[in-house]
């Protein structure tokens, strides 16, 4: 089996969110999840925190993978998903994922307001 960690914004309603979805979804247990806004997680981060919290990361048997090929990383490693990992590993299709994840990145600010408005008023 693959090891495959995933760090991820514990502080950023969005992110934990779809952290439980990828959760419930990896019933073999072959995701470990950090939790990089977690009071002492500096240590479990291969990068500076502030980089890890910049953009999505995850090891993928060893390898150290960020972005689009985060993603498909941990897609990979959850069966139902699989086939768009796996998909992901033609670079065309990576290519167009990560144009799409740094189109992502220039929202999510926006996205995470409207989500812990939601979670606030809820």
């Amino acid at each position: 089996m693959r090891e495959v960690v995933v760090w991820y914004d514990g502080a950023c309603p969005l992110c934990r969110r779809e952290i439980g979805v990828m959760r419930r979804l990896d019933c073999g247990g072959a995701l470990t999840f950090v939790d990089v806004a977690r009071p002492g997680a500096a240590e479990a981060c291969p990068l500076d925190p502030a980089d890890m919290l910049s953009r999505f990361h995850v090891r993928e048997d060893g390898q150290l993978l960020s972005g689009a090929a985060a993603f498909a990383a941990m897609w990979r490693a959850i069966p139902v998903l699989r086939p768009f990992g796996v998909l992901a590993r033609n670079r065309i299709v990576l290519a167009l994922l990560e144009r799409l994840y740094v189109q992502f990145l220039k929202v999510r600010p926006r996205l995470q307001r409207l989500f812990r408005d939601q979670t606030v008023s809820h």
